[in-house]
C-alpha cells in the first residue's frame, strides 16, 4: 500500500518539485507565510489577501479577483512543470489530454494554500471584522468561484488548441529541430532521458479522481514524445504574451477605479509572471540557466548605470528641462548665508506678529507647535483623529493658536488634510472640522493603486505621461498615490505649494513644515511656501564669519530657478511620505541628482524642527505669549516596555544586532528629542510644556464594572490590543482600533491637560 501511495503520480510530482523546482516552491512558501500571518505582518501584508478590498468594499467581487488571481498563478505552476519536466514521465506521451491530467496530479500544493488560505480568512474575519457566517460564505464564494473560473477557462484553452497545436508541431518538429541549435540539443536531451531515465509511476489520478495503472511497456515514439514536450511550450508563449498584453490594457485604464484590481491580487499576477518567466529560462537553458539570469542582471545593471534605462521618479511641478541646480557645500553656503537667514527670520516675524493679533492684546496667548509623527495611514488617521478630537474640545483654541505644524509622513498628511478644511471653512465654507467623514476620507484604501501601478507600468515600461503645471511627467506609482489621496480627500489639497503663501502669511492657517530626508548626504529638505533658511543653520543670529554648519536645504531659495512654487502639494506629502519600495525616492532637478526618502529618517516625531523653530524665534515668543504648548500626536508609545529576548535561535543571533538598530531608531530618536526638550527648558524664557497623545497598541481601556459589562466596552477592550499595521491601508478593525484608542486613560489626561493650558489655567 505504501509503495502505491510513493510510485503515485501525484507523489512523485511532488517529489519531483521539491528536488528540482526549489524557486517555483518559493512564491508558495511566501503565500503560505503571508496568508497565515507569518510573514511581513508588521507592514500588514496578510490583511491585503484576508481582508482585500475592491472599490472600498470587501466582499464577493473582492475575494473574486483573488481567486482568478490564484487560479492563475496555480496554471501558471502546472504550464511551467509541464514545460520543465514532462518529459521525465514518458507515459504521458501515450496519454489523451496530457496536460489536464498532469495538472490535476501537480494539485497537491495549490489545493492545500486553498484550504489554508480560506480558513485563515474565516479566522480573520470572525476574529477581527465581526462577520456572520453568511458573509464570510458569501467571500469564500467569491473566492472558489474565481479560482474555478480561471483554472476551467485556461483547462478549456489547453483542451481546444491540443488538436491544431499538435497538427503544427507534428508536421514541422524536424524542421524546427533543424533551425534552432538549442531547440535542437534541448528536445533531444528530453527525448534521451525520457526513454532512459524516466521516473517510476505506477499509477496515476485521473480526471473524476479515478486511480489509473500506468502500462509499464508503453513504446517510446520519437515523434509523439516531441509533441507533447513542445505544444505546450507554444501554450506558455501564447499565455504569457496574453498576460503581456492584458497588464498593458489595464495599464491604459489605470485611472479608473473598476480597473484597480486589491493589491493581493496585483502581488499574485507579478508571482506568476515570475513563475512563467522561470520556466522559460528554464525551458530553454537548463543547466546555464544560473548563468543566463546573472548575466542578464549583469546587463540590466550597465544599462540603469549608464542612464540607457532610466526609472526616475520625479516631483510634480518642478522644472526638470531647463537646467539643474548645482548641488555642492559651496552652493548649500551660499543659500544659507547670513543675508538670507536674516530676511527669511524677519518674513517668518511678521507671520508671527499676525498670529499674535488674532488675541487679546492684553493676554498673551498660548503659542502651539502641533507635532505629527510618521507611520503611513494609521499615523495619518490617528493625526486627524487626535485633531479632531483635541481641537472640538478646546472649542477651536488649539488650532486657532498653532503657528506651526511639523512631523513626518502619514501624521503631516493627516494635519494637512485638517489644515486645509480649516482654512476652507475660514474662507466660508459649510464645513464641520469634526465630521466623521473627514476619518473615513483619510484613512481609505491607498495601496491598491500604488501596488497595482507597479504592475502596469513600473514593472516593465512606462509608456503613459500626463501634464501638471506645464509639464509633462511619466505616469507611475508615485502618481497613482497622489491621485488616490487627492481622491480621498476630495481633491481639496490638490493646489501647488504657493497656493500656501498667502494663508501662513496672514496666519489664517499655521505654518507647515514637510522634512524629507536627502539620501544623498543625510541632511533635511525643508519644503514650505516661505523661505526658512534659519532652519538649515546651527548659527541662526550670528554673524555671518562664523561659517554655519548647514545641517539642512531651503527648498523655496535651492530650486528656485526649477518653479520651486509650482511644487505640487502632494508631491510635497509624497516626498515627507517615501516609504521604501511602496511610494518611491524622488529625484530633484539638481546636478548630482538629490534623492529624497522619507522624513522619519531623521526624526519620525517633529520635534527636533519644533525646537530649533522655537529656539530661532525664543525671543520673540518670549515675550508675546504666554508660553508655548508643544502637542506631540504620536503613533507610538514613548517610553515602551522593556521586552525580554529569551531563546534566540542561530539566524537571530546572527541578525539581532542589525535588527536592533532598526527596531530601536524610534527609540533613539526619542530620547535625543527629550534631551533637546529639556535644553530648551533651560534656555527659554517661558513656559514650556508638552502635550502628547499616543496610540498604544497595547492599552486596555479602563472602566467600571458596570461599563465593563456591556457588550460594546468589551470588544473595545479586545480590539485595543493589537497595534494596526504600518501601511498605506488599513483594515476595518484598524480604524475602529486606532480611533477608539484616543480615549484611553492616557489620552484623556492629556486632554484635560491640553484644555487646561490653553484656558490660561496652571
Amino acid at each position: 500500500m505504501l509503495e502505491k501511495i510513493l510510485y503515485s503520480f501525484p507523489v512523485q510530482l511532488l517529489i519531483n518539485n521539491l528536488k528540482k523546482n526549489q524557486v517555483l516552491l518559493l512564491c508558495w512558501l511566501l503565500l503560505f507565510m503571508v496568508v497565515t500571518g507569518n510573514f511581513g505582518k508588521v507592514l500588514g501584508i496578510p490583511y491585503l489577501f484576508l481582508d482585500p478590498e475592491y472599490i472600498n468594499k470587501v466582499d464577493f467581487w473582492s475575494f473574486f479577483i483573488i481567486g482568478i488571481t490564484i487560479g492563475g498563478i496555480s496554471m501558471a505552476f502546472h504550464i511551467t512543470c509541464y514545460i520543465i519536466d514532462s518529459f521525465r514521465f514518458s507515459f504521458l506521451g501515450t496519454l489523451s489530454r496530457p496536460f489536464s491530467r498532469f495538472a490535476f496530479n501537480n494539485s497537491i500544493i495549490p489545493v492545500i494554500f486553498l484550504i489554508v488560505y480560506m480558513i485563515s480568512i474565516v479566522r480573520f474575519q470572525i476574529n477581527n471584522e465581526f462577520l456572520s457566517a453568511g458573509q464570510i460564505v458569501v467571500q469564500l464564494l467569491g473566492l472558489l468561484v474565481g479560482c474555478s473560473a480561471m483554472v476551467i477557462f485556461l483547462i478549456t484553452y489547453f483542451r481546444f488548441t491540443n488538436q491544431d497545436i499538435f497538427k503544427l508541431i507534428t508536421s514541422n518538429v524536424d524542421r524546427q529541430l533543424r533551425r534552432s541549435p538549442i531547440s535542437r540539443a534541448n528536445v533531444l536531451q528530453r527525448l534521451d532521458i525520457a526513454k532512459k531515465k524516466s521516473i517510476r509511476v505506477d499509477n496515476y489520478l485521473d480526471i473524476g479522481f479515478h486511480i489509473r495503472q500506468v502500462n509499464p511497456n508503453h513504446g517510446y515514439d520519437k515523434e509523439s514524445i516531441l509533441k507533447v514536450f513542445d505544444q505546450n511550450h507554444l501554450n506558455l508563449v501564447l499565455i504569457e504574451f496574453v498576460l503581456f498584453l492584458v497588464i498593458l490594457i489595464l495599464g491604459i485604464f489605470r485611472d479608473h477605479e473598476i480597473f484597480q484590481i486589491p493589491a493581493a491580487a496585483s502581488v499574485v499576477l507579478i508571482l506568476t509572471i515570475f513563475i512563467m518567466f522561470t520556466g522559460a529560462v528554464s525551458y530553454w537553458f537548463r543547466g546555464w540557466s544560473i548563468t543566463v539570469v546573472i548575466l542578464f542582471l549583469v546587463v540590466l545593471n550597465v544599462l540603469v548605470k549608464n542612464n540607457l534605462i532610466t526609472s526616475d521618479y520625479r516631483a510634480y511641478g518642478l522644472d526638470y528641462q531647463n537646467g539643474t541646480a548645482e548641488y555642492s557645500l559651496e552652493q548649500l553656503k551660499d543659500k544659507s548665508q547670513f543675508a538670507n537667514r536674516k530676511q527669511d527670520r524677519e518674513n517668518t516675524m511678521a507671520i508671527l506678529e499676525n498670529w499674535r493679533s488674532k488675541f487679546n492684546p492684553d493676554q498673551p496667548p498660548k503659542l502651539v507647535i502641533i507635532s505629527a509623527s510618521g507611520g503611513g495611514q494609521r499615523a495619518a488617521l490617528w493625526s486627524m483623529k487626535s485633531l479632531q478630537v483635541t481641537d472640538s474640545a478646546t472649542n477651536g483654541k488649539l488650532f486657532n493658536q498653532t503657528a506651526l505644524i511639523t512631523g513626518s509622513s502619514g501624521g503631516v498628511i493627516g494635519a494637512s488634510y485638517y489644515r486645509e478644511l480649516a482654512l476652507r471653512r475660514s474662507q466660508g465654507d459649510s464645513i464641520d472640522l469634526s465630521n466623521h467623514k473627514y476619518l473615513e476620507n483619510i484613512s481609505k484604501d491607498n495601496l491598491n493603486p500604488i501596488i497595482f501601478s507597479f504592475l502596469v507600468s513600473d514593472l516593465f515600461i512606462r509608456y503613459q505621461s500626463f501634464e501638471y503645471g506645464g509639464y509633462r511627467y511619466k505616469k507611475d506609482r508615485g502618481y497613482s498615490f497622489e491621485q488616490q489621496l487627492n481622491k480621498n480627500t476630495e481633491y481639496i489639497l490638490d493646489k501647488p505649494l504657493a497656493a500656501y503663501r498667502v494663508p501662513e502669511q496672514r496666519a489664517v492657517i499655521p505654518m507647515l513644515f514637510v522634512a524629507p530626508t536627502v539620501i544623498n548626504d543625510g541632511r533635511k529638505l525643508y519644503i514650505s511656501p516661505h523661505s526658512v533658511t534659519y532652519m538649515t543653520s546651527s548659527n541662526v543670529c550670528g554673524k555671518d564669519s562664523l561659517d554655519p554648519e548647514i545641517k539642512g536645504i531651503d527648498f523655496q531659495r535651492f530650486f528656485e530657478a526649477q518653479k520651486a512654487n509650482n511644487l505640487r502639494f502632494l508631491s510635497a506629502l509624497r516626498l515627507g511620505a517615501s516609504f521604501p519600495y511602496i511610494t518611491p525616492n524622488v529625484r530633484l532637478p539638481s546636478n548630482p541628482q538629490m534623492e529624497i526618502m522619507d522624513s522619519g529618517i531623521s526624526d519620525n516625531f517633529g520635534i527636533s524642527d519644533a525646537v530649533h523653530f522655537l529656539y530661532v524665534f525664543r525671543d520673540w515668543i518670549a515675550a508675546n505669549t504666554s508660553g508655548v504648548v508643544i502637542v506631540a500626536i504620536r503613533d507610538s508609545e514613548d517610553d515602551e516596555p522593556i521586552e525580554q529576548n529569551v531563546g534566540y535561535s542561530f539566524f537571530q543571533r546572527i541578525f539581532t544586532p542589525i535588527s536592533s538598530i532598526y527596531n530601536n531608531l524610534g527609540n533613539i530618536q526619542d530620547i535625543n528629542n527629550d534631551n533637546q526638550i529639556e535644553k530648551a527648558q533651560s534656555w527659554f524664557d517661558n513656559d514650556l510644556d508638552c502635550v502628547e497623545f499616543e496610540y498604544i497598541s497595547r492599552s486596555i481601556f479602563e472602566r467600571s464594572a458596570e461599563e465593563e459589562a456591556e457588550h460594546t466596552n468589551k470588544r473595545i477592550k479586545e480590539e485595543a490590543i493589537e497595534r494596526a499595521s504600518l501601511n498605506w491601508r488599513l483594515t476595518s478593525r484598524e480604524k475602529r482600533n486606532i480611533q477608539r484608542n484616543f480615549y484611553s486613560r492616557k489620552n484623556r489626561q492629556s486632554l484635560q491637560k491640553l484644555t487646561r493650558l490653553l484656558s490660561g489655567e496652571k
